[in-house]
């Protein structure tokens, strides 16, 4: 990480100027602030913790994703493109180096795929006995 100019300030700089992003964004601001509202110097701070354990592999992050997001109001599949979307814009602009760049990004791909299956997926749809409706 460090050979990327990956550090825990630019952990820092990547949670602080994403989610302030996320906030005036008209399709994920108002999902996630009615989750967090009155709440946000936590999440910041457990979103930090997160992406520090993940990028240095500390082990510092014992949370469980997809409970967390399981009982979000509003949230769709659809918000998780856009969500990627804007992470990626936020790399574009920070990011210490395209290497850095490339790793959070490929990073936060696995991520979102792995909360959109494990929160909306329904084996069952891809029975090929089920009739297409």
């Amino acid at each position: 990480m460090r050979d990327m100019g990956v550090d825990a300030a630019f952990i820092d700089r990547l949670v602080e100027t994403f989610y302030g992003r996320v906030l005036t964004h008209p399709d994920l601001g108002p999902v996630f602030d009615a989750k967090l509202s009155g709440r946000w110097p936590e999440h910041m701070a457990k979103m930090k913790s997160f992406w520090s354990a993940v990028a240095f592999r500390s082990g510092a992050y014992g949370g469980k994703p997809v409970q967390a997001h399981t009982h979000v109001a509003n949230l769709t599949p659809d918000l998780f493109p856009k969500w990627l979307s804007l992470f990626a814009a936020t790399l574009d602009d920070i990011a210490p180096s395209p290497e850095a760049k490339a790793w959070f990004m490929a990073t936060a791909e696995r991520i979102a795929k792995s909360l959109v299956l494990s929160l909306f997926y329904n084996p069952a749809l891809d029975d090929p006995k089920r009739k297409p409706a």
